[in-house]
């Protein structure tokens, strides 16, 4: 059986400097959050998730929200039995506003994610804090907290399984044929420079790029369409001031156009 779900929201809601009206900060006005039981897979995993609904105008931001936007952060803290967990990120939407690009979901996002219990036969009781911003004229940092105790083989959820058929697809499904990269010594950092070798997705093609070290601060890339290749660079910079570090096979693009996403991983030299 599934224990009853709880759930807290704080919202502390600021813009720039200037505290909000305290009814912009209550739960129902701007966000409400559940974490959907799912099932348990073949494997012994357990799928689950995440749901976001957010109130009209208002939005929340991708796992690399952009630089205009606010990148979630999640605790697993607390839980028992687990593992580890891999969340799984639908296809998000681009926003413009202010000529400033940020990249996430509104209305509604629903994050799978796939639970790895240390025993299979005892329930895995968790406990989620996730942190992210919500926006729209101005932008509210919120903190989720979610619990629940997952037990037994639950049942397939039509709302979760949507969001798993809503992930990017692998590029090389339409026709990547190599990705190479290379690295050039800036003032701040390095300069990376990707080039894809595939068809055109669509008419106005986004690349997001992110490696796999977390001391890496990786900009907005800039992106053009040469013929057959789509070429991107971004600036890699520390966060903390080690030297940086980049593995080749922990790259990731996103290619982001007419509403879907296709993922290229690692990157040969050149």
């Amino acid at each position: 059986m599934f224990r009853k779900l709880r759930t807290l929201i704080c919202l502390t809601a600021m813009a720039l400097s200037t505290a909000l009206p305290a009814r912009a900060q209550s739960l129902g006005d701007i966000l409400e959050a559940e974490l959907l039981p799912g099932w348990q897979t073949e494997s012994g995993a357990h799928m689950a998730a995440i749901r976001l609904t957010l109130a009209s105008g208002w939005k929340t931001y991708w796992r690399s929200p952009g630089d205009a936007g606010i990148p979630p952060e999640i605790s697993w803290t607390g839980s028992e039995n687990l593992q580890g967990v891999k969340l799984l990120w639908p296809t998000p939407e681009v926003f413009h506003f202010n000529g400033m690009q940020s990249i996430g979901y509104s209305r509604e996002v629903i994050l799978p994610v796939e639970i790895f219990p240390r025993d299979a036969s005892r329930p895995v009781h968790l406990e989620t804090a996730l942190d992210l911003g919500v926006c729209r004229d101005i932008c509210v940092p919120a903190r989720v907290h979610l619990a629940s105790t997952l037990s037994g083989a639950g049942k397939p959820d039509p709302a979760i399984r949507r969001a798993l058929g809503a992930q990017p697809v692998n590029a090389r499904a339409l026709g990547l044929s190599a990705t190479r990269c290379r690295l050039e010594p800036t003032r701040r950092g390095m300069k990376l420079a990707v080039d894809l070798s595939m068809p055109p997705m669509g008419a106005d093609e986004i690349v997001v790029i992110e490696t796999s070290d977390g001391n890496t601060w990786v900009s907005e890339a800039r992106s053009q369409r040469r013929g057959g290749v789509l070429h991107a660079e971004a600036d890699l910079a520390s966060l903390d001031g080690r030297p940086l570090s980049f593995d080749r096979s922990g790259l990731r693009v996103t290619v982001l156009a007419g509403g879907k996403a296709a993922e290229a991983r690692g990157c040969q030299g050149g």
